[in-house]
């Protein structure tokens, strides 16, 4: 509703600016013996509203009162000195510039909405995003699902459950040397790497893209995850062989960390991160 409202009033707002140029051209057009007089109040009245615009509607309307006192001090001098008639037309551009004023507020306010909309709805957007647009893998807020569930699942049926946390040993590092594109290739030759080191029925997720961080939920031991390891290893230095006569001349290490899921010391998926996280400072 709210975002209905914002474009009707920015199409109104447009419609009547549409107006008002074809009144004050009509105007002008038909008073050419105040031709430069009127040239000189539309100039003042598109001041004032870009002023408005860029501002708020305060510092235009202070204007339109600062050109309302001026507009009248001309008036009168005119009457007084000049001996000039007060007529309809001298209150024509009292009329027009607080309206040019009050249309552009309008457009400022509608535009102003739009972007708010706009950026909640980005934001909403990312909240409820559960998958990683370079890499296709789920993200966190599904990891956090997902291992509840898991971790309920194991704690019921006594299956054990451990999580697996990789990353890119020295990443800070290689992302300057290598351009976007690339380091976006190699994210996502990373996650393929990784999917295919584990099971059908295990889980990968990018828990942290900006800091590429891979996490495995595998229904396995701790042992049986080091085979895992071991494996996600050996096809890292298969992949440093493959790329080695490539453009890519950085060599990619692995850093992994594996922690066994017990009732007892994780409650959350968050702890669960944590103590897997603990583990992948001691890969050195």
């Amino acid at each position: 509703m709210r975002r209905d409202q914002s474009s009707l009033m920015s199409d109104g707002a447009y419609l009547l600016l549409f107006i008002f140029s074809f009144v004050a051209i009509v105007y002008m057009a038909g008073d050419p013996d105040r031709y430069m007089y009127n040239i000189i109040f539309l100039n003042a009245a598109f001041l004032i509203a870009i002023i408005t615009y860029f501002t708020n509607v305060t510092a235009g309307l202070i204007l339109n009162i600062l050109f309302i006192f001026g507009y009248g001090t001309f008036t009168l001098y005119r009457t007084v000195v000049e001996g000039a008639t007060v007529s309809a037309q001298n209150y024509v551009w009292l009329v027009l510039t607080p309206l040019l004023t009050l249309i552009t507020w309008m457009i400022t306010m509608a535009n102003r909405r739009l972007q708010e909309d706009n950026e909640r709805l980005q934001k909403l957007n990312q909240s409820l995003a559960t998958m990683d647009e370079h890499t296709d893998l789920k993200n966190n807020l599904s990891f956090q699902k997902d291992a509840t569930v898991f971790m309920a699942l194991s704690q019921r049926y006594k299956m054990p459950l451990t999580l697996l946390i990789v990353s890119v040993k020295y990443w800070d590092e290689i992302k300057r040397m290598i351009s976007r594109d690339q380091m976006t290739q190699t994210i996502y030759n990373v996650s393929q790497l990784s999917q295919t080191s584990i099971r059908t029925n295990d889980s990968l997720y990018m828990l942290n893209a900006d800091n590429p961080t891979w996490g495995m939920l595998l229904f396995t031991d701790r042992e049986g995850a080091n085979v895992v390891i071991d494996r996600l290893r050996q096809r890292a230095r298969e992949m440093n062989e493959t790329t080695a006569g490539t453009r890519l001349k950085v060599e990619l290490i692995l850093k992994i960390g594996a922690v066994e899921f017990s009732p007892e010391e994780t409650a959350t998926p968050l702890e669960f991160i944590a103590q897997a996280r603990k583990q992948l400072e001691y890969d050195v």
